[in-house]
């Protein structure tokens, strides 16, 4: 029987991967189907809202409105070698969801050899016959594809791209987090810059009432304990300042890390002109959990684990695989390439398991202890989300109404302590009275800012655990 042309060996060739390709597709495993989580429909004690839909918001830092922190987040998002590490670990995934595909289409490489061989001139038998020399040439096309019966490609390109998906969302609850702590390190910072205000107020206040007490003192209406007791004070105040501006040192030194600026330096600013960040819409949804990189990031984990058990289980069934090769050969390398040097050849194998000692069984039970594992985390993660939210909105809720109560006693020790200078001053009362005034006031003013940086950090909080802003849209 002749040989097939070359151009009918090709239409077979596609026919026989375009058949068994068409048979392919029973995979092993089930679907992925999302777990139901037991939550509440929204959360406690935002109240249900009837006529708002609620938007992630992504560079929900800017809803601050504060230039100097925009600044500081996007040199972050530029220079923070966290950031760059995870990018590498993404490029990492990427590339291996290409490799999973790649087992998806035929593997066709190319040979070309050239050899000399020369025969012995003597046989076994011990009787001289002439040597040979015999040279051959090879040029070739080579095919391996793997038929997909039992889904184990398709499995395994679902995990893969489960994997990336699932590096992609830690890259971004990586992000998340960075930024989340920046934030409260700036918080931080510009709470120590209004601390140190007050205190540089109240050290001018003890100067100022030295003065006051000396000269009371000279006039003989006043004792020397009074002048003592002003100047303990004073220094008191002095060490409290010399601590505020090492703790913000400190935090700026924090900012300079994560910005990736090790020389970072900002000016101070008043806390107080900050603007307060947008309440939150009523009624949060759960479903706003969704969004989160995190719990996404879980999710894509449990499909890839779904997926592997289909892998593992697709071994218990043969491996069937085409083999081909077309090319030429022969002795001359002028006639390599004429009509009588072609050479091909076609074949399908199949590899059967028979008897592996319960290695597969193994894998399998393996895989599907992973998943189960894998459930239980995405669901921890899930409970822990919502946890998350509304832990921040009582903090908020009760933290505003604190820093509206605080704001009143500062008003009220002010006047207090005017008062008490006042009738000092005319000798109505003892210097104890104006310094327990003074301590009073000042422990309210700070009192005050801690309140309010706790309020701004519930806010980043809340930010933080919906995975971004949001945007109420009527």
């Amino acid at each position: 029987m002749p040989p097939c042309p070359p151009h009918s060996f090709k239409a077979r060739l596609l026919l026989s991967v375009m058949f068994t390709s068409a048979l392919a597709g029973c995979a092993m495993g089930t679907d992925y189907v999302r777990p139901a989580t037991a939550l509440p429909a929204q959360h406690h004690p935002a109240p249900v809202a009837e006529t708002s839909e609620t938007i992630i918001q992504a560079e929900w830092w800017q809803l601050f409105k504060d230039a100097t922190l925009n600044h500081l987040v996007t040199q972050m998002l530029a220079d923070n070698q966290d950031l760059h590490a995870a990018l590498a670990r993404l490029a990492a995934s990427e590339a291996a969801a290409r490799e999973a595909g790649a087992e998806r289409y035929p593997a066709i490489g190319l040979s070309a050899n050239q050899s000399r061989t020369r025969t012995s001139g003597e046989t076994a038998l011990g009787q001289i016959s002439g040597s040979a020399l015999y040279p051959n040439r090879r040029a070739a096309l080579s095919l391996g594809y793997e038929f997909d019966f039992w889904g184990r490609v398709q499995r395994s390109n679902e995990a893969a791209r489960a994997e990336l998906l699932a590096s992609q969302f830690g890259r971004d609850s990586l992000q998340l987090a960075l930024v989340g702590e920046l934030i409260q390190t700036y918080l931080t910072l510009r709470s120590d810059d209004e601390q140190l205000t007050i205190t540089r107020n109240l050290l001018a206040t003890h100067q100022k009432s030295i003065q006051i007490v000396q000269a009371r003192v000279t006039a003989g209406a006043a004792s020397a304990l009074d002048l003592h007791r002003a100047e303990s004070a004073f220094h008191a105040a002095e060490a409290q300042l010399s601590q505020l501006q090492r703790v913000r040192a400190l935090s700026q030194n924090q900012l300079g890390l994560l910005t990736g600026q090790p020389a970072l330096t900002l000016p101070m600013a008043v806390f107080k002109q900050w603007p307060q960040p947008p309440m939150p819409p009523v009624g949060l949804p759960s479903a706003l959990l969704e969004a989160r990189p995190d719990v996404r990031q879980a999710e894509e984990k449990l499909i890839a684990a779904q997926a592997r058990i289909g892998v593992a289980k697709a071994a218990y069934f043969p491996t069937i695989g085409l083999t081909g090769l077309y090319g030429s050969e022969s002795a001359a390398l002028a006639q390599l390439f004429t009509g009588g040097a072609g050479l091909w050849s076609a074949a399908i194998g199949l590899t059967m398991p028979i008897f592996d000692a319960g290695k597969t069984s193994a894998r399998v039970a393996q895989t599907t202890a992973l998943q189960a594992e894998s459930l239980a985390h995405y669901r921890k993660t899930v409970q822990l989300a919502f946890r998350e939210v509304s832990d921040a909105l009582v903090n908020l809720r009760e933290y505003t109404a604190e820093d509206t109560a605080l704001s009143a006693q500062a008003t009220a020790a002010q006047q207090a302590l005017r008062l008490a200078q006042t009738r000092y001053a005319a000798g109505y009362v003892g210097y104890m009275d104006v310094l327990d005034t003074q301590r009073t006031f000042h422990a309210a003013q700070l009192q005050q800012v801690a309140s309010r940086r706790a309020r701004l950090g519930a806010s980043v909080d809340l930010f933080k655990a919906l995975g971004g802003g949001w945007v109420a849209t009527p």
